[in-house]
């Protein structure tokens, strides 16, 4: 399971917010990855903000890309916004490349 979160991980990196040139991963956006035994994925995500007007488009990027990791059999994608995400949940990696650090 840990090879296939590493997968996950990696796939989620490759998805960014159309407006912050930084992947949602690095953003702070992925809240939770549970990997089922059946090898469905459960996915709790937030976005920056909860007027988004790119969140059907995030979520459904999180799930299509997870969904083509040939070992998944399939994929939940549960938006929240509790608790509210802030810059506090950005890696350090995100800060440096927004300048932040």
């Amino acid at each position: 399971m840990i090879e296939l979160e590493k997968k996950i991980i990696t796939v989620l990196k490759n998805v960014y917010d159309p407006e912050i040139p930084v992947n949602i991963y690095d953003l702070g956006l992925i809240y939770e990855i549970i990997i089922g035994d059946n090898k469905v994925v459960r996915i709790t995500m937030t976005l920056t903000a909860p007027n988004c007007p790119m969140a059907d488009e995030l979520v459904n990027d999180v799930y299509s890309s997870v969904k083509a990791i040939g070992e998944v059999s399939d994929v939940v994608v549960k938006l929240t916004f509790e608790p509210a995400w802030d810059k506090s949940m950005m890696t350090e990696e995100a800060m440096l490349e927004l300048g932040l650090l």
